[in-house]
């Protein structure tokens, strides 16, 4: 086939974006198989030899699991001994009794920083929603004012702060620092967290009233309570053991936030110590994501594992079975990878690149507006994140205008947040879980997120002009 140039390759990559989002969303095919499907027609159309489309996918499926199939593994293996050993309820309890009942909204954030960092934000909604459901009964306040500080400091964390699967990726793919990433990450991440969070959640719980009866809540309360029907099936006499087996809260925040302490300490390996040296060596080597985030398990096997009573076999089952439910957006995530590399050896990314300039968009707008398109079409953050960077990084490395890679990561983060809808599985997870109304979903969930995203990237120019 003859290769196709100029602008016809933009018309094609327009054309494949909008399949995509087609059929992912109206006709509901598994986003998996839709990126290959359309990766592989969109390397014919333009033109490029049949015997290197499919080699072309697979270098850029296996580029970017090569290294995030681990980061996904490692965080959600950490994120299940943590939630077994309850060392997610012991972070919640003693931040509330720190906090105080009065500003539980505050505490709700905080807990769904620290929780979320190593788990996807799926994973961290349900670790943590029991805990809402028993702090707004505690304290007899709105499951709003409680849980959506909650949500917002967990997509606070998926979309900006590195060792997040979905940041971690960004970091890959524009070559950033990820000492500077989650530094600057946490310049950006924690007033956008306070605004969309607890500020937000104070006004809009004042307008929007939830239904009385939760059926979701009243199982997590009656299991928590250890009466009525669990109390029969014994749940009445576990419950106090629970109890005294918590991990304390400082060996629970030491081994969650141990491989963000081990990335930074690697990443300011040569102002620690001489460059090309043992020691220089050693702190790059288990300052590498990969080897961070395995210290913190193997740490955690002890801290959350044998130290709690659980034995080995038991560890390894919960290992096992945390993996499966993580198989999917590991493969998505991976295809997504595919799809960028077809765009770039199509020569697509380079009239994206060609186009990008000729408009003198900023690099961070575009990584942003890109990513903020992608989620807005397929509902899901990762899946913009990986797309867009797939795009972007090939304008960044060719603009005129210079950007810092670590605002870069921050840029397309904040982009792939916006406004959250129907196609989105956690729009659906929080509408249920909460008790609301499609409604109610979209002036509360919605809303923040689209405040996270536009404040996001406020902030990272803000940080750019200073920089």
């Amino acid at each position: 086939m003859e290769a196709v140039h100029g602008s016809m390759l933009l018309v094609y990559a327009v054309v494949a974006i909008a399949l995509l989002i087609l059929l992912i969303t109206r006709y509901k095919v598994y986003p998996f198989l839709v990126l290959i499907m359309v990766s592989l027609l969109l390397g014919l159309v333009a033109g490029m030899p049949m015997a290197t489309i499919v080699k072309s996918f697979e270098t850029g499926n296996g580029n970017t699991l090569g290294h995030i199939a681990i980061v996904v593994g490692l965080g959600t293996m950490l994120g299940k001994m943590m939630a077994e050993s309850g060392g997610a309820e012991r972070v919640a309890t003693t931040l509330i009794d720190f906090f105080g009942e009065k500003h539980i909204h505050w505490a709700m954030m905080v807990v769904a920083i620290i929780v979320g960092l190593p788990v996807f934000f799926e994973v961290g909604f349900v670790l943590l929603i029991p805990i809402a459901f028993n702090v707004a009964k505690r304290t007899n306040k709105s499951l709003l004012l409680v849980g959506l500080p909650m949500v917002a400091g967990l997509s606070v964390v998926h979309g900006l702060l590195p060792p997040h699967p979905a940041a971690m990726l960004a970091v890959q793919a524009y070559h950033a620092d990820i000492g500077r990433t989650i530094a600057y990450g946490l310049m950006v991440g924690v007033p956008t967290a306070i605004v969309a969070g607890p500020l937000f959640a104070l006004m809009i719980s004042r307008y929007i009233k939830l239904p009385k009866e939760n059926a979701l809540a009243a199982q997590f309360l009656g299991s928590a309570d250890g009466n009525g029907a669990d109390a029969k099936n014994g749940a009445a006499n576990t419950a106090p053991t629970r109890k005294r087996e918590l991990p304390s809260f400082g060996i629970t925040l030491f081994t969650i936030l141990l491989p963000v302490i081990l990335m930074l300490i690697g990443s300011w390996a040569d102002l620690i110590s001489t460059p090309k040296t043992l020691p220089n060596d050693l702190l790059r080597f288990f300052g590498n994501s990969d080897v961070a985030l395995l210290t913190a398990v193997l740490v955690s096997f002890w801290t959350f594992g044998a130290s709690r009573g659980f034995n080995r076999d038991q560890i390894q089952k919960f290992c096992g079975e945390c993996l499966a439910p993580i198989a999917g957006i590991t493969l998505i995530v991976g295809a997504g990878g595919g799809f960028g590399r077809v765009l770039m050896d199509s020569g697509i990314s380079k009239e994206i690149v060609n186009a990008a300039t000729s408009v003198h968009m900023s690099p961070l707008l575009f990584g942003w507006l890109v990513a903020a398109l992608i989620r807005l079409a397929t509902g899901s953050a990762t899946v913009a994140m990986t797309t867009a960077c797939g795009i972007v990084a090939p304008i960044a490395a060719a603009g005129a205008v210079q950007v810092k890679p670590e605002l870069l990561v921050l840029a397309t983060g904040s982009g792939s947040l916006i406004f959250s809808h129907v196609n989105d599985g956690g729009f659906w997870l929080i509408k249920e879980y909460f008790g609301m109304t499609v409604g109610q979903t979209f002036k509360t969930w919605s809303l923040l997120e689209t405040i996270i995203s536009l404040m996001g990237l406020g902030l990272t120019f803000a940080l750019a002009a200073v920089l």
